[in-house]
């Protein structure tokens, strides 16, 4: 009998550690008509924007693809919410800018470490570490982010050569240089921008299929929807034939993506050293390289993941395991690099996709991940014929929902102090990305430490002085209410005993209590005294080990004010004792 719990907490354990036990054993044929149209959805868009994030991270464009099927494969094993799909991604692309330097050897070394990192973290439940970054962090980097890719794309746009990747230096040079730019590039760009823009548009003004009862009515919603949801690929398969036939015509305008290597990565252990000219960089030179990179990274790929899962299972009714999906997303990068891919992480568009395609379960990203594989098997000679500026456009179109301008005014509203980490990160982002997200999460602790350090105190008087914190009891905040308390009690005329309400104190500290000790003896030297009420059990419990001579505890509030005015009543400025047994607590 003893064996039958335990084999079910072993089930239960394994179906924890692998999420595809619970939805496989009751896998349908509806299930399998949903998933595999959510994923063939997604598929033609991961395919052009895997090609576009690779230009932003300063990789050749086989990489984008080469980093978008593992993922797919990966997560529908591991992974706890239905709509999530990993792989490149903008702001990931844009970190790999940063950290790999445009090498492919440092970017996919940079995925294995990345993952390991991730996995260490899952396994050690970490995934809180991610509460330490807060919302004005991240308000502040996605919008500088937005801004950033957005003007790396312009040169394509342009159709402009050898502008620098610095953001202030690119920005000086597209001026200086636009009038070098090219007709044809801008004219394509500029048309299909519109093009993305409008159907985007489109798609967001359609009404609900189920309002319709006609034939044609469904029919016409489901070619717009479709055409609209696969805006990405119809721009670029559009672009493509224009360019094409500009080459048939024997006159190109266009600068082309140009070729891309045919086939399938190999399957190999990333390399953990690179042959230079002039001899070789070992492991150490690489790892120290990407400094905070290993850091920001692992993060950032963990924070985009749970942040999107969280976001589409409270619309979808379902619970997620955060370090469940740094184990996904660990596995994820770590097989990555085995097959040439840089970091990825979950991609909320392509995610939104998903969700709106009515997938139904994780499966939904086997279907996306082959349609990767086949395009890499077989279709990179056709892209030789997209057109930078779409691939530009593509992006573009892709990042600029992410720059939030009412975040500013919101936070103007609602608290002012947070826009301080907000256009610390904002700001510090154009500069260098890794500064930007350091420095905001350093401010925002800053100030995190500070609420701490001098919580709200509220001094009531009467015949006792009433002393209430806003929040806990820190140590750092010890000094402040010493003060705070003292300058009262001695500053009232008469002097005046003090209670300490304790209502909203949940844990106390060592240095909290020889405080509390070194506060009750410097009110004794001036004949006053100190008492606490409303203290809870465990603070009660601290106290009472504690010792404290002529400790005395107050059950409630009145009675504290009670007792405190009929002592000060009688005896004037003498301090106040607990004359009542049941008030004075032993020590």
């Amino acid at each position: 009998a003893p064996a039958m719990p335990a084999a079910g907490a072993r089930c239960a354990g394994l179906r924890r550690r692998l999420p595809v036990l619970r939805w496989l054993p009751r896998y349908s044929l509806a299930w399998l008509q949903l998933d595999l149209m959510a994923g063939l959805t997604v598929g033609l868009t991961v395919v052009p924007q895997a090609l576009a994030y690779a230009e932003v991270a300063g990789l050749p464009l086989q990489y984008g693809l080469y980093s978008s099927f593992m993922g797919c494969f990966v997560y529908c094993f591991l992974g706890t919410a239905k709509d999530v799909t990993l792989g490149p991604t903008a702001i990931m692309s844009l970190l790999v800018s940063s950290y790999a330097f445009h090498e492919p050897i440092y970017a996919i070394l940079l995925t294995f470490l990345s993952g390991c990192i991730q996995l260490a973290m899952g396994l050690l439940h970490l995934g809180f570490l991610l509460d330490f970054i807060s919302c004005p962090v991240i308000k502040g980097f996605t919008s500088a982010a937005s801004i950033t890719i957005s003007f790396n794309q312009v040169k394509n746009i342009l159709g402009l050569q050898g502008i620098p990747r610095q953001f202030f230096l690119q920005v000086y040079e597209t001026l200086r240089r636009i009038g070098e730019t090219r007709a044809g590039d801008a004219v394509l760009g500029l048309a299909c921008l519109a093009v993305l823009a409008g159907l985007r548009a489109m798609k967001s003004r359609l009404p609900r299929a189920a309002c319709m009862e006609s034939l044609v009515a469904r029919l016409s919603y489901l070619i717009v929807w479709t055409s609209a949801t696969a805006r990405n690929a119809l721009v670029v398969l559009f672009a493509g034939l224009v360019a094409y036939s500009f080459q048939v015509m024997g006159s190109q305008p266009l600068t082309l993506t140009g070729s891309i290597p045919q086939g399938l990565p190999a399957f190999q252990l990333p390399r953990f050293s690179m042959a230079v000219p002039n001899g070789t960089i070992p492991f150490r030179s690489m790892v120290e390289d990407m400094g905070v990179g290993l850091a920001v990274v692992p993060l950032m790929g963990l924070l985009e993941t749970v942040a999107i899962a969280k976001a589409f299972a409270s619309q979808n009714d379902y619970r997620i395991d955060p370090n469940q999906e740094l184990l996904a997303l660990g596995f994820a990068n770590v097989l990555g690099s085995f097959v040439s891919s840089y970091p990825i992480t979950g991609s909320f568009g392509r995610t939104a996709v998903n969700a709106q395609s009515g997938v139904c379960t994780p499966a939904g990203g086997l279907v996306t991940g082959a349609l990767v594989l086949l395009s890499l098997a077989y279709l990179t000679s056709l892209f030789y014929y997209i057109p930078k500026a779409a691939l530009a456009a593509v992006i573009i179109s892709a990042v600029v929902p992410m720059f939030d301008a009412g975040i500013f005014r919101t936070l103007w509203r609602v608290k002012r102090l947070d826009l301080v980490p907000l256009c610390v990160t904002f700001l510090l982002c154009f500069w260098e990305v890794q500064y930007g997200i350091v420095a905001g999460v350093l401010v925002s602790g800053i100030l995190l430490l500070y609420s701490i350090a001098r919580p709200p105190i509220k001094v009531s008087e009467g015949d006792v002085l009433l002393v209430q914190l806003g929040s806990s009891l820190h140590f750092p905040a010890m000094e402040c209410l010493r003060d705070a308390v003292c300058s009262h009690a001695l500053a009232a005329s008469p002097p005046r005993s003090v209670v300490l309400d304790c209502c909203h104190i949940s844990s106390i500290d060592y240095t909290v209590v020889v405080g509390l000790a070194e506060l009750r003896q410097e009110l004794r030297k001036h004949g006053l005294s100190l008492a606490f009420c409303s203290l809870q059990d465990p603070v009660l419990k601290v106290l009472l080990s504690a010792d404290l001579e002529g400790f005395q505890h107050f059950p409630s509030r009145e009675e504290a004010e009670r007792c405190g005015g009929a002592e000060a009543g009688g005896g004037g400025t003498a301090p106040f004792t607990s004359t009542s047994e049941s008030l004075l607590l032993p020590t």
